[in-house]
C-alpha cells in the first residue's frame, strides 16, 4: 500500500524542517498501538508530507526503501526488527536520507545498542528531534548490514532458529537452536585481514560485528562501535558441547577475548576462504552457502536517528 497524505497541526506540535517523512514498515510486526497509532503520532506531530509503505515480508522492503528516496523522502521510518533494518539500511546506504528505527521485531539489537526506546511515543520523538548520526554499515558480499555478520556455527543457528520459535522463544530460541549445532563440524578456514594473513585453521564459526551486542544479546565485541570506521573480527574453533559451554560462558559474561576458543582482531577489509561452503547470515537474516566472503566497512554509510544524550 502507498499513499501520500497532507494534514495541518498547531504551531506548537509541528514537526519543522523535517520535509518528506516516509514509513516503510513489516505490517505483520507490532509495537505499542500499532501502525494506526504511528501514523496519528506522526500527523499530530506536525509531518505534512508523509509517505506509507507497507509489505508483508522484510525482504520486500528494499524497494519501497528505493521508491521513497525518489519520492524525496528526507526520514525513513523502519517499523519492524533488525532484519527490516538491515534491509532498509542496505537500500539508503550512501544516501541523504536519515532513517528512524521503530523496534518493532523479535530481536531490535541495532535499536538497543543505540538506545533507541521500544515505547512509540519515544521512538518517534527521536526520529523527529533526536540526534543525527552518521554512522558505519558494514558490507558482505554485496549487502550491507548493521549490527553483525557471519558464517558456520552461526549461520547453520540463524537458518535454524525460524520465526515460529523465536515469537515463542525469543533469545532462548538461539540458545536451544545452538544445543542443536555444538556438534557441527571444524571447517579449514583462512582469513586475511587488511592485505594479511590472520587465520589459517580449522574453525565452526566466522563473525564480523559493527556494535557489541549481537545475536541472543550476546556482549560478543566489547571494544565495537559503530562509528569508529572498522569492523571486529572473530573466529572460533570450538568443537563440540563442552567447548561451545566454555565459550558461550564468557561470551555472556562479556569476556569473549579470554575464551581459548576465540580470536578478535580488528579490521577494515576481510576475506574468508571455507574449504567447504558455509551458510552465512547478516543481521540475523539467513543466505545461502558460499566457500568465499568478502567482507569491509563502510564508514559513515547512513544517517540514523539516535537519542540525543548517546554518545
Amino acid at each position: 500500500m502507498s499513499t501520500s497524505d497532507t494534514t495541518t497541526a498547531e504551531p506548537r506540535t509541528r514537526a519543522t524542517g523535517v520535509g518528506t517523512v516516509a514509513v516503510v514498515a513489516h505490517r505483520k510486526k507490532t509495537l505499542g498501538g500499532g501502525l494506526d497509532e504511528l501514523r496519528a503520532t506522526l500527523v499530530a506531530a506536525g509531518v505534512e508530507r508523509l509517505l506509507w509503505y507497507e509489505v508483508p515480508k522484510s525482504r520486500k522492503a528494499p524497494k519501497k526503501a528505493r521508491k521513497a528516496l525518489k519520492k524525496g523522502a528526507e526520514l525513513v521510518f523502519v517499523w519492524g526488527g533488525d532484519g527490516m533494518v538491515q534491509r532498509c539500511a542496505d537500500a539508503l546506504a550512501g544516501s541523504d536520507a536519515a532513517m528512524a528505527i521503530l523496534p518493532a521485531g523479535t530481536a531490535n539489537l541495532f535499536a538497543a545498542n543505540l538506545g533507541i526506546p521500544t515505547d512509540l511515543a519515544e521512538a518517534v520523538r527521536v526520529g523527529l528531534h533526536g540526534r543525527r548520526r552518521r554512522l558505519d554499515l558494514g558490507r558482505l558480499n554485496g549487502e550491507h548490514f548493521a549490527v553483525m555478520a557471519g558464517a558456520g556455527f552461526d549461520g547453520e543457528l540463524i537458518r535454524e532458529a525460524d520465526r515460529s520459535l523465536k515469537s515463542r522463544l525469543g533469545r532462548a530460541a538461539y540458545l536451544w537452536t545452538g544445543l542443536r549445532h555444538v556438534r557441527g563440524e571444524l571447517v579449514r578456514t583462512r582469513i586475511r585481514v587488511d592485505g594479511t594473513d590472520w587465520f589459517d585453521g580449522e574453525a565452526s564459526c566466522v563473525l564480523f560485528g559493527n556494535v557489541g551486542t549481537i545475536t541472543g544479546g550476546v556482549p560478543a565485541f566489547d571494544d565495537a562501535r559503530p562509528d569508529d570506521g572498522a569492523l571486529e573480527i572473530g573466529v572460533c574453533t570450538a568443537d563440540g558441547a563442552i567447548d561451545w559451554a566454555r565459550t558461550l560462558g564468557r561470551m555472556a559474561a562479556g569476556r569473549s577475548a579470554d575464551s581459548p576458543f576465540v580470536r578478535i582482531t580488528r579490521g577494515r577489509k576481510v576475506t574468508v576462504r571455507f574449504a567447504v561452503p558455509r551458510t552465512y547470515e547478516l543481521d540475523g537474516g539467513a543466505r545461502g552457502e558460499t566457500t568465499r566472503l568478502k567482507v569491509r566497512v563502510v564508514p559513515g554509510a547512513l544517517t540514523v536517528c539516535c537519542p540525543a544524550a548517546d554518545s
